[in-house]
């Protein structure tokens, strides 16, 4: 396949943007390669600059479940800007497309609309801390929730220790109230509660990890969450930002049974448009401004070409259900054959439309894990893949996204890659 212009473009890149790029993973230095710059989209696939055609399994990480530039979709953002941009005042479509997930997702009896899933979830602490007057939160290595100061941190020598920067420019100041435990691990939840009794505000957790790659929730793990938030006095925080309105029409808690006191939301509730939501229950989001004390604000938020798009992705969902076990069916296949094709020397996490292939011959549930895969062996995984038109996360510890616009041809011109793939190392 040919990259001289995207080549070109990165070059370019360089020069005004960090590693010329504006999220560190779109670099390709994980897999060794040239970023693609793309084009256009339509449906599952993806088109770059120069001319090249891909199956895509990014779906601009998440928010593309119905495919890319989905007619009615793309209707509704052309319609809304006519109207204006952004007009920094309450519009009707905020209520509406409020109301909606308030529907779809009834552990947000009150939420507010921000620009991004970061956004989401410094402002859903924010809360947290603010309805719960303690300082300390809870999160869990090998997931991300953004990349706000306190929650840009790394384990230190254990569970148990004050957690540490994991970013430069970051003070530790920033960070000492976050305590990390392990995913999937109770006792290091444990342990935290019983050394920082009544301190703590809140434990935040991606119900199924996505950014270590799928890793996907021990049985009674997450109602082991909820019962010891509600035990001590914290509040219980899903981020949703990958799970929402993917994994189900009503996200991870709909899909597990469990209502969290508070989720953030994004990619998909915007309908790829940049917005996010964080909310819950009334009495805690009460105590934002100007209801409370907690303060919060955007210019952006709420934006009237976002919600107009967030409404229509999120009624065509709503409308078309079917959609959930039909992409679920197909992404089972994938894995199924990937199984097959890789045997002992890979293993395949799936849950609904997310999955993960990692390199490693060791079962894959937590972020030790997951740091076993031969990362050189997914770089030329991927290097295979792309060459040959199929689009892939660049970056062992990603998901891969399936969306209702892939066809079952797609799926099977992928089997037949991945299996070549497989055999090619083989020998």
């Amino acid at each position: 396949m040919k990259e001289e212009r995207s080549a070109e473009l990165f070059a370019k890149a360089q020069r005004f943007m960090p590693g010329g790029v504006n999220s560190p993973v779109r670099a390709f230095r994980n897999v060794g390669r040239i970023p693609r710059f793309i084009k256009k989209a339509k449906g599952a696939r993806i088109f770059d600059e120069d001319g090249n055609e891909y199956i895509d399994y990014v779906c601009s990480w998440g928010p593309g479940i119905l495919g890319h530039a989905f007619p009615s979709v793309v209707k509704a953002a052309q319609e809304a800007c006519e109207d204006g941009l952004t007009f920094g005042a309450p519009t009707e479509k905020e209520v509406e497309i409020a109301e909606i997930i308030s529907r779809l997702v009834p552990a947000m009896e009150m939420m507010r609309l921000v620009n991004s899933g970061t956004e989401a979830v410094m402002s859903a602490i924010r809360a947290a801390r603010g309805f719960t007057k303690r300082d300390k939160i809870i999160k869990f290595k090998g997931c991300y929730h953004g990349h706000s100061d306190g929650l840009l941190v790394k384990a230190g020598s254990a569970a148990l220790t004050t957690a540490v920067p994991d970013s430069a420019g970051v003070p530790e100041g920033c960070t000492k109230d976050t305590l990390v435990a392990l995913y999937n691990d109770e006792e290091s939840v444990e342990n935290l509660f019983k050394a920082n009794e009544g301190k703590i505000a809140a434990v935040i957790v991606e119900p199924v990890a996505a950014n270590m790659g799928v890793v996907l929730p021990k049985d009674g793990f997450l109602k082991f969450l909820r019962r010891i938030t509600e035990e001590n006095g914290a509040l219980l925080i899903f981020d949703e930002v990958i799970t929402g309105f993917r994994l189900s029409i009503g996200g991870a808690a709909e899909f597990f049974g469990i209502k969290p006191d508070m989720i953030t939301l994004g990619k998909i509730v915007g309908g790829g448009m940049p917005v996010g939501a964080y909310g819950g229950r009334r009495d805690i989001m009460s105590v934002v401004s100007p209801l409370g004390t907690v303060y919060q604000a955007g210019t952006l938020s709420g934006n009237p070409v976002a919600t107009a798009v967030g409404i229509e992705t999120l009624k065509y969902l709503d409308s078309h259900r079917e959609i959930y076990g039909e992409i679920g069916r197909k992404t089972a296949r994938l894995a199924d054959a990937y199984r097959n094709a890789f045997g002992n020397s890979a293993r395949v996490n799936q849950i609904g439309s997310l999955m993960s292939v990692f390199f490693t011959d060791k079962d894959v549930t937590d972020y030790e894990s997951t740091q076993t895969s031969d990362t050189k062996r997914y770089a030329r995984y991927f290097s295979f893949m792309l060459d040959r038109g199929i689009y892939l996360a660049p970056s062992q510890f990603e998901a891969m996204f399936v969306s209702a616009a892939h066809t079952d041809g797609d799926v099977e011109r992928t089997i037949a890659l991945a299996t070549e793939f497989a055999s090619v190392e083989a020998h």
